[in-house]
């Protein structure tokens, strides 16, 4: 992005409260397209959670810019588990209700609501183990604690090449280049289901829109780059540009998706 814009790019880590403070920040910069948030999926948790608690105006305090990559999610159990399918694992949980368990990142997270978004949709009642992270949620799996695990590729693949875990689905819409022989739920029975953290960069609300436009070519630029591209990959990272009205249309399904699923399963903050 430096080389096309012809200026510096700093990262400014701002972590805490669950992006909020980062996302603040932002917000009440000005909005010259010199400040940007780095921002996923918890941008519209925040929103539908948190909304009236924000010290921002939820989505309207930001314009979209360019979605840049995602993570992609994945379904995986123990390899001593008899379960060799997606479909297996789906009638199982099904034949006996509230006796399996599946391990994921904690409330209101991005894998929370994915996999309530699957065992909603597949008709299960499996008993949830929040955990304070994808790789606590794998290791329980790994140790025998809990039954399957729903977390980032790049989180389960390491124990899948040793052997220790058997992927059963991946949640994306078509089967992943590096990961050929793994099916997506959707072709295992779920239709149309896709989980993944998708990642992109928003700019302060009335950022004008040729400077928003501009930051969004050389964003999308430098992830279609090779090298860039190989890297992204490497780090269990999907290439997923889109321009700036596509990302606003993104965020706003993404959020009526998420609504719907926080409402219907009760999710508090």
């Amino acid at each position: 992005m430096a080389r096309t814009l012809g200026q510096p790019v700093v990262v400014e880590n701002k972590p805490g409260a669950g992006t909020i403070i980062g996302s603040t920040q932002v917000a009440q910069a000005p909005a010259d397209g010199h400040t940007l948030l780095l921002m996923s999926n918890s941008f519209v948790i925040n929103a539908k959670l948190r909304g009236a608690t924000l010290p921002y105006k939820g989505l309207q305090a930001f314009d979209p810019v360019a979605c840049l990559t995602n993570s992609p999610q994945m379904i995986a159990v123990n390899s001593g588990r008899p379960w060799q399918t997606f479909r297996e694992w789906v009638e199982a949980a099904k034949a006996k209700p509230d006796t399996l368990s599946y391990a994921t990142f904690g409330p209101a997270t991005t894998q929370h609501i994915a996999a309530e978004m699957l065992v909603r949709q597949a008709g299960l009642h499996m008993i949830y183990v929040p955990f304070s992270g994808g790789a606590p949620a794998v290791n329980a799996v790994l140790g025998g604690h809990a039954d399957a695990v729903l977390a980032n590729v790049n989180e389960i693949q390491p124990f899948m090449e040793a052997g220790k875990l058997r992927a059963l689905a991946v949640a994306t819409p078509q089967r992943l280049a590096s990961l050929p022989n793994v099916p997506t739920v959707a072709e295992s029975g779920l239709p149309g289901y896709e989980a993944a953290a998708w990642f992109g960069l928003c700019a302060p609300a009335g950022t004008p829109k040729d400077v928003v436009a501009k930051i969004a070519h050389a964003a999308t630029s430098a992830v279609d780059d090779p090298e860039i591209r190989k890297r992204l990959i490497s780090l269990g990272l999907e290439p997923y540009t889109m321009d700036p009205a596509h990302f606003a249309a993104h965020i706003q399904d993404q959020y009526a998706r998420y609504s719907k699923v926080i409402d219907e399963a009760g999710i508090k903050a």
